[in-house]
């Protein structure tokens, strides 16, 4: 192997690693959007519950029991 193919081989293969960082990079970014838009339609979806429940007299629910 002459010296240019090394260049050229070490020169491809930086450039491999820098598009690998870019893409896990990416990867990553659209996971923690993608957690961020589920936590936000869990959110709207409490509340939507919440608004049912809005109305419902006082003292409902007081005497609950939630043990299993």
């Amino acid at each position: 192997m002459d010296v240019a193919s090394i260049a050229a081989a070490f020169i491809a293969h930086q450039a491999g690693q820098v598009q690998m960082a870019v893409a896990a990079k990416m990867l990553r970014m659209n996971a923690e959007t993608g957690a961020a838009a589920n936590a936000v339609k869990l959110i709207e979806a409490a509340q939507q519950n919440f608004a049912r429940l809005a109305n419902v007299g006082a003292g409902l629910g007081g005497n609950l029991d939630v043990s299993v």
